[in-house]
């Protein structure tokens, strides 16, 4: 009569610790489960969330690039700023030239004694005024076009970001599909009254 109440005992414990073990499985399995769905959902959420075309094109004229990476398109970046500093590294170069030949050909005239736009640089002496009036003229124009090159690549940084957030929204997936119908109809017709004839209609 022992044994059996203690085998009852031990019976009923280790059903209970059973079922307490699969219930514990089945609350861990369940909240996995709404975690990956919550994941997934917030992680769809994130993907149909686009960024505003006004707010990226804002960031783009602050600062060139951030537009670029508001889009996630950080690979941009770099070209960005490789282009801007190439033409700004080139018109400072230009500005440079330009000055020293407006200073060779403003000191090449002997009434020009006041040195006003510096001394002559050592490789510029003994050109006649002709050639360096020429050069300086055409490092100034080079000058000002490259200025006119840097503005458009800073407008063009913002503009690049702006499409591209404008248009993300876009499906532009090859599973786009176009759908025909074909529907009976009649065409009615004062002289031969109704003529059978069908509709298509294309819905993309």
């Amino acid at each position: 009569m022992g044994f059996l109440i203690r085998f009852n005992i031990i019976f009923a414990s280790l059903l209970i610790l059973s079922s307490v073990s699969t219930k514990a499985q089945y609350l861990q399995k369940a909240d996995l489960e709404r975690y990956s769905f919550n994941y997934s959902l917030s992680a769809d959420t994130a993907e149909t969330q686009y960024p505003d075309p006004k707010l990226v094109v804002r960031r783009s004229l602050i600062v060139p690039g951030w537009g670029q990476v508001t889009n996630r398109q950080a690979w941009k970046v770099p070209i960005v700023y490789g282009l801007l500093g190439g033409l700004g590294y080139y018109s400072v170069y230009l500005t440079k030239q330009y000055h020293d030949y407006r200073a060779a050909y403003y000191n090449s005239f002997d009434s020009n004694t006041d040195m006003r736009f510096g001394a002559t640089p050592g490789y510029l002496e003994g050109q006649n005024a002709s050639s360096l009036k020429s050069n300086r003229d055409f490092l100034r124009n080079r000058r000002d076009f490259i200025y006119v090159t840097i503005f458009l690549s800073y407008v063009l940084n913002a503009v690049d970001a702006y499409v591209f957030a404008h248009l993300r929204p876009f499906d532009v997936s090859d599973d786009l599909s176009m759908n025909r119908t074909f529907k009976p109809d009649n065409i009615t017709s004062p002289l031969l009254g109704d003529v059978p004839s069908i509709s298509l209609s294309i819905s993309f």
